[in-house]
Order: C-alpha cells, then structure tokens, then sequence
C-alpha cells in the first residue's frame, strides 16, 4: 500500500504561489511608522510656534499660518493607511524536490 504524499508537498502550476515579500507590514511596524510621522509633523508645528513668537512680519504670518494648519495634516497623514504593493519581487515557484528532512 503507498501512502498519499503529505499534503504540503502538492503543488498544481495553476495555483499561485505565496511570497514572503509580498507579506503586509505588520501591525506594530505600521502604527510605529504613522506616530513617528505624526511626532515629526507636531514637532514642526512647535518650532512654527517658537519662530511665530521671535519674528516678525510675513515670516511671523507664515509661522501662524502654518501652526494652524499642521495639526490637520498631522492626523490626516497619520490616519492613512500604506497600500500594499504587490509585484515588487517576483514569485520563486517551487522547484518539485523535496528538501531532505532532519533526522532522517
């Protein structure tokens, strides 16, 4: 009697093949990503409020101006999501050989 191959070592060529490259970014990493952001657009702001106090004329205006807009662009650019890009790295199709398994 053979045996039925395990079932990890079925591959037809009409099913398509899972990359690690392909993988989302991980929650952590993403959410990580989006506060730096949003501390780096938050720390301009600061820095606008700073040079809105020590200039003067359109530069102060400028500053004012800025200082006001930026908490708007802060929470819009750290509420958006990156897309997936997919086809970066093409796929690696499996090549048919098992790979020799330990303690065997």
């Amino acid at each position: 009697m053979v045996a039925a191959p395990h079932p990890r070592h079925r591959w037809r060529a009409d099913e398509p093949v899972q990359s690690v490259t392909t993988a989302a970014e991980s929650l952590a990493e993403e959410q990580a990503h989006r506060i730096r952001r949003y501390l780096v657009t938050m720390g301009i702001r600061t820095v606008c409020f700073v040079l809105a106090v020590v200039t003067s004329g359109w530069l102060r205006w400028a500053c004012v101006s800025l200082a006001v807009v930026l908490p708007y662009i802060a929470v819009v650019l750290a509420n958006a999501v990156s897309p997936r890009v997919l086809g970066r790295v093409p796929p690696v199709p499996p090549t048919g050989e098992v790979p020799p398994q330990l303690g065997k």
